[in-house]
């Protein structure tokens, strides 16, 4: 699971707009916040569900997504507001915490918890230093 959190306007859609082009699932344009919709799903090999928890009131909104299935089946989860359903997030996850740098600059603190996500950081890690 990737968790993105950040104030408005942070980036938290455009990353994911970049995630669902990244996986071939969707064209940036494509992808909108799902804030009154709480959830859209973008088939592909692995399907890319995102998710904004903005509106949510806990963990048993979370529940009636399904969220678990979609994990277990192997889908990419990117969450915007994971702090609305701290509770009801895998132990495992990737935060993003996105910040307003100004206009055109945002910086991105990494936080994994859990062993999967430890070891995507670290891919992500290996990346970036070469």
């Amino acid at each position: 699971m990737l968790c993105l959190s950040g104030q408005l306007g942070a980036g938290k859609t455009t990353l994911v707009k970049g995630l669902a082009e990244g996986l071939g699932v969707a064209a940036a344009r494509d992808v909108t916040s799902p804030t009154f919709l709480r959830m859209t799903r973008f088939e592909g090999a692995p399907d890319l569900v995102h998710v904004d928890a903005y509106r949510m009131a806990g963990a048993g909104d979370v529940h009636e997504l399904g969220l678990d299935e979609d994990l277990a089946g192997g889908a990419v989860v990117a969450v915007e507001w994971p702090e609305m359903i701290a509770e009801a997030l895998p132990a495992d996850r990737l935060t993003l915490h996105l910040e307003h740098r100004g206009e055109e600059c945002r910086t991105v603190r990494f936080e994994a918890a859990g062993a999967r996500a430890a070891a995507w950081l670290a891919r992500l890690a290996a990346v970036g230093a070469s």
